[in-house]
């Protein structure tokens, strides 16, 4: 499995994450996952994921003016899109402690 394959989940729940913590738009995104280790993630992966989050109904968005250039789209988590950070937390959890058990040959 390439890291790609293995990232893609993994940068869903980020993202809801990061807009969880404040509504944002994808270039603010971008630099959150890089500030964070994910310096691999462009604004050409996320817009498309936000399109598809937005259309499962887990993120919405508005449009704001910006001072710096035309309006910006900002996202927000709907209450789907934080069941959705819920259940990925969990799921997170989980499986952060086989993957460790594994590696520390725990059983």
């Amino acid at each position: 499995m390439s890291q790609t394959q293995m990232m893609k989940g993994i940068i869903d729940g980020c993202l809801l994450a990061i807009i969880a913590k404040k509504e944002c738009y994808g270039y603010e995104m971008a630099e959150s996952l890089s500030r964070y280790g994910f310096d691999t993630i462009s604004e050409g992966t996320i817009y498309p994921l936000l399109m598809r989050m937005q259309r499962e109904g887990l993120v919405t968005s508005v449009l704001r003016n910006s001072t710096a250039g035309p309006k910006r789209k900002y996202y927000l988590l709907t209450n789907e899109g934080q069941q959705a950070l819920s259940d990925f937390l969990s799921r997170w959890v989980q499986l952060e402690k086989c993957v460790n058990a594994v590696i520390k040959q725990e059983n």
